[in-house]
């Protein structure tokens, strides 16, 4: 590469991705990560359906109101390819009940399903290009937040929307079709679109929910100006301003092989984890205790005490301050709250998008329980390479009751299987009160993206 008059020979870690991102073809990908992409759109697109009819979703589409050609799914509306994506995107993330990933709790889908769909009919991309943008999106993302780890969180950033929005681009300037040198560019400038605070878990505000959809819009951009040779800087990824100095730097020495390394031969986008719950993903194995508990005849007034065993990395943004976890404000602060979604799964046996309500976290029975919860630091906790839950019940009688979930339910050592994966998109859709594709049919358009020769178009999800 040339920076100025000065040639260095080194290869950046940005020219390294966009030279294996060009010479990709969408034949060459294994049949593993085609099943994830489409498992990644069946689950994506029917969470978007679900909240069209929200207060934050109906918000959204009011603000982003650039007329255009591309579809809003679930609306009769559609946008422009930028408006589109900040709202499918900010719909899909907005219940916290998308795809995830164990290395880094990244949510893949609603970045680059919103991003890749936009851009497929604004650019009016041939239906597999847009496949294998999918394809390369979610694998970059998931590489970017297993040098991150818990770095991000830990600088007060979502990780979904800063590394979100560098793969996002990658993946929409493949789809269009862009050489190395553009995808290049099209990183080198991304990054500098990247953004996303977590203030919003000090009062369970909507800012996150946004995220997903900023950096789906951002990606779009990132690559159209890439793309038009607009320079971006090639030590982005690494440099002493770069991506993980600037949003991560108690990392102090990542491991960028972990991006690098085995490109096009291990594919993490095939670990990607899909949820049970409608709500943070590391509260999620503890879920899975606590509606066990309910299962073994364990009643709430029967309880005195709980506590949890957890990975430290979890705890600024479950259970600390405590207080305010044990009574979360809003639905959307009890996604985020370990003590109410362990009582959620107690006393209504499940956390889905009907235990996120307001006269759900106003449940007297609900919030007694939470009081009782607590915490402890697990210095051996896995967290983030696994995700684990592990209850000490307390009862009143005085004999204590144990439960411990080994990994996260949908993840990659107990993945969903498609069958349950189609139960949920259902339920979702069913939610949304849609009464276009069912999630069979849904199916079928995801999985004929990697073989379908027609120009790519999602006016199949759009409300008659």
């Amino acid at each position: 590469m040339t920076i100025g008059a000065e040639r260095v020979t080194a290869t950046s870690i940005s020219e390294t991705l966009a030279e294996w991102a060009a010479n990709l073809d969408e034949n060459s990908l294994p049949a593993n990560v085609r099943q994830a992409v489409a498992n990644t759109v069946l689950d994506t697109v029917a969470l978007s359906i679900a909240t069209v009819d929200t207060d934050y979703g109906q918000a959204v589409l009011e603000a982003a109101d650039v007329p255009g050609v591309c579809t809003v799914f679930g609306d009769a509306n559609t946008r422009s390819p930028m408006d589109a994506a900040l709202i499918n995107g900010t719909r899909g993330h907005g219940e916290d009940f998308d795809n995830t990933y164990e290395g880094c709790p990244v949510h893949s889908g609603v970045v680059v399903v919103p991003a890749l769909f936009a851009a497929g009919e604004a650019y009016n991309l041939s239906t597999r290009r847009v496949a294998l943008g999918l394809a390369v999106a979610i694998e970059v993302m998931c590489r970017l937040g297993a040098v991150a780890r818990k770095g991000v969180h830990a600088a007060g950033f979502h990780p979904t929307s800063v590394l979100g929005t560098v793969a996002a681009a990658l993946g929409v300037g493949v789809a269009r079709g862009m050489n190395a040198r553009q995808l290049k560019d099209a990183l080198g400038v991304s990054a500098s679109m990247s953004a996303g605070i977590i203030e919003y878990l000090a009062d369970g505000s909507w800012t996150k929910r946004m995220h997903a959809g900023w950096a789906a819009q951002s990606g779009i951009r990132g690559a159209a100006m890439g793309g038009a040779g607009f320079m971006g800087p090639v030590s982005v990824i690494e440099g002493v301003h770069g991506l993980y100095k600037a949003f991560a730097p108690s990392v102090t020495e990542p491991d960028y092989g972990l991006l690098t390394s085995g490109l096009g031969e291990h594919w993490e986008a095939a670990n990607i984890a899909f949820k049970p719950y409608a709500c943070g993903t590391m509260t999620q194995p503890y879920i899975d205790c606590a509606v066990r508990l309910r299962a073994r005849g364990i009643k709430p007034e029967d309880i005195e005490d709980i506590v949890c065993q957890v990975g430290e990395g979890t705890v600024h943004r479950l259970w600390e301050p405590l207080a305010l976890k044990q009574a979360p404000p809003t639905p959307y602060a009890a996604k985020f709250s370990g003590p109410y979604t362990v009582a959620a799964g107690l006393c209504f046996g499940d956390a889905g998008l009907a235990e996120f309500t307001e006269n759900s976290i106003r449940d007297a029975a609900v919030l007694k329980l939470a009081s009782k919860v607590r915490f402890e630091v697990d210095p051996a906790n896995d967290y983030p390479k696994n995700y684990t839950g592990h209850i000490a019940a307390k009862l009143k009688n005085g004999e204590t009751v144990t439960e411990f979930q080994g990994q996260l339910r949908g993840g990659k050592l107990e993945a969903m299987t498609r069958e349950e994966l189609l139960k949920k998109c259902q339920a979702n859709l069913d939610f949304g009160q849609w009464t276009g594709v069912d999630a069979a049919g849904l199916m079928v358009f995801a999985d004929n993206l990697f073989t379908s020769n027609d120009v790519f178009s999602a006016a199949n999800l759009r409300k008659r």
